[in-house]
């Protein structure tokens, strides 16, 4: 059986994040448009379904890494902060951005929670392998010689 280990992130999280836009529990909130992702960005996300594609990632960090909890998320997703003349400082990402994205995504029924934080579900983990496994056939298809990987 395929898994997420078996295909490239960038297009498993454009296909999962394709998949968690037709769940109608996964909304972006009202502020969402207008927020930057951190302390260490300067401007808002310039990509207009950025919100799923961050649960789609959150999905799969917590797949590969879980359980996880949200201080773990924001270091994650966290990065440089430009302090002017002085050095460069490491700076978490938002906090309420992972918190909301891990909640919607635990309603949905794709995480669970567990002592040390978040897991993913069984209902998540089959839609994750999935997504896989039809991402690798759609490579098969494009490029023949992955077939016997």
């Amino acid at each position: 059986m395929t898994t997420v280990y078996d295909v490239p992130v960038a297009e498993l999280i454009e296909k999962v994040a394709g998949i968690l836009k037709e769940n109608d529990k996964i909304v972006p909130p009202e502020w969402a448009e207008n927020v930057k992702t951190g302390v260490h960005k300067e401007m808002p996300p310039a990509n207009n379904d950025w919100w799923y594609i961050r649960c789609a990632a959150i999905l799969r960090k917590i797949y590969a890494d879980g359980p996880v909890g949200i201080e773990r998320l924001r270091s994650v997703y966290g990065g440089r902060k430009d302090r002017g003349s002085q050095p460069y400082k490491r700076a978490k990402g938002s906090g309420s951005i992972a918190r909301k994205a891990v909640q919607q995504l635990e309603a949905a029924g794709f995480l669970q929670k567990v002592r040390d934080g978040r897991a993913v579900s069984p209902q998540g983990r089959s839609m994750l392998d999935n997504a896989s496994h039809e991402l690798k056939q759609e490579l098969i298809e494009t490029i023949p010689g992955l077939a016997k990987y």
